[in-house]
């Protein structure tokens, strides 16, 4: 899948292993299994793939956040994210992040 990123703290995140901004810094541990994640997300070819996972707990959420999914990153924290299809010669899937949010915040 492609990967983009809503917030730019999220791309900081993934990329350099910390951000800027002082209010979205997280535990190292948190940072490295949130890297992991968003590189397995990027391995799979198509959304289905992530059930096979079981660790990741794949969800599509329901109620106020209807239209978003969501897989987990640890026990408290959750990586939440639209995905897009675009149909052409080849089927592309965008994951679009959205946010790493603690889950029972």
């Amino acid at each position: 899948m492609e990967i983009r990123f809503e917030k730019e703290y999220l791309r900081e995140l993934y990329e350099k292993g910390k951000t800027k901004e002082k209010k979205y810094r997280f535990q190292p541990q948190v940072v490295n299994k949130y890297r992991k994640t968003i590189d397995l997300l990027e391995s799979v070819s198509q959304i289905e793939d992530l059930y096979k996972f079981h660790s990741l707990n794949y969800k599509v959420l329901e109620g106020d956040k209807k239209g978003i999914s969501s897989v987990r990153v640890n026990n408290q924290y959750r990586i939440e994210f639209t995905v897009t299809q675009v149909i052409s010669e080849t089927v592309v899937a965008i994951c679009n992040i959205l946010e790493l949010s603690n889950h029972y915040k």
